[in-house]
């Protein structure tokens, strides 16, 4: 079905700002439906949408689940253990055998960059990309941007450091397309062996140092360090990373400003983030959970070929 947003969602890099705008606008009247008693409207009703998740997921699965949910949608939960594809069956196969069952959205989360186009360019029902291998995951970078949306209004000229492991995430590379067509300045602070060789061409600062960045940003989004992809020796030891890059009460202390804390989590408490920042005055990390099921519902809505102006109801009803 055409939408705003063409058949599928596969990444920020090529949606436009204006399209990107779309998704944060219409989420906003979605947030209503989650502080009503009864967390339901029946827009997607009918619809069947299958979650199928290749790598272990608890937190976007979940999300997704209760957005599907909430939009009266119902969804099927596919994950890749104890499935045909552990027996040898491809994606394409998979996913045909579930079009079959007439099926109308597929959310996708896979270990390969690329999986989540390979197959949209395969299948007639909307996909959207919950995650593929260290390229994208444009529903946590929208949830982000949505975060500090919320907290800064306008985004444009907005300084917002992206700290930690660059190398392995797909959130950063989202942030990274999404800030930046919204007009914000972003920076990307961490070890060298853990920034992509090249990451100035993203038109992003480079910072060495934490302290550095934290002096620049108005906002810092801690990025985990994804130990279950690290072949080698990325970093000397976790004690040593936090050390240096870690992000601390006293180093926040010497800031010019207030900086906005942001994590997509999971969190490695006392690594990349102290405990007492994760829970402090700045941090909107429970904020963004909060968002990322209205981002979903935006996404959903919209690939569906929502009127955008029709959300406004579910904040009229909620009222």
């Amino acid at each position: 079905m055409s939408s705003a947003l063409g058949k599928d969602l596969l990444g920020l890099e090529p949606l436009s700002a204006e399209q990107i705008k779309l998704i944060l606008d219409t989420a906003e009247p979605f947030k209503a439906i989650s502080e009503r008693a009864i967390k339901k409207v029946p827009t997607l009703r009918g619809s069947t949408i299958v979650n199928l998740f290749f790598e272990n997921s608890t937190r976007t699965r979940i999300s997704f689940e209760f957005a599907e949910k909430r939009l009266s949608a119902d969804p099927v939960n596919v994950s890749a253990a104890g499935s045909s594809v552990s027996k040898g069956e491809t994606l394409v196969d998979t996913a045909r055998n579930l079009e079959a069952m007439r099926i109308d959205m597929v959310v996708i989360r896979h270990g390969s960059s690329g999986a989540a186009q390979f197959l949209a360019e395969r299948i007639k029902s909307n996909v959207i990309n919950a995650g593929d291998g260290m390229h994208e995951h444009p529903t946590q970078g929208l949830l982000d941007l949505l975060t500090l949306r919320d907290h800064f209004g306008d985004l444009a000229g907005k300084r917002v450091c992206i700290c930690g492991d660059v190398l392995h995430s797909r959130v950063a590379r989202s942030n990274i397309w999404g800030l930046r067509k919204v007009g914000a300045e972003v920076a990307v602070c961490g070890p060298r062996s853990l920034l992509p060789s090249a990451i100035e061409e993203l038109g992003v600062t480079v910072f060495d140092h934490i302290e550095d960045a934290i002096e620049w940003a108005d906002a810092l989004n801690v990025l985990r360090l994804q130990i279950e992809r690290m072949t080698g020796g990325y970093i000397p030891s976790l004690r040593e990373y936090n050390r240096v890059f870690g992000v601390t009460r006293d180093r926040l202390a010497r800031a010019p400003r207030d900086v906005l804390i942001l994590h997509p989590g999971p969190m490695n408490r006392g690594v990349e983030i102290d405990s007492d920042v994760a829970d402090g005055e700045h941090s909107v990390i429970l904020d963004q959970v909060t968002n990322g099921i209205a981002v979903r519902m935006a996404v959903l809505y919209l690939l569906a070929g929502g009127n955008p102006a029709l959300a406004e109801s579910a904040k009229a009803a909620a009222r």
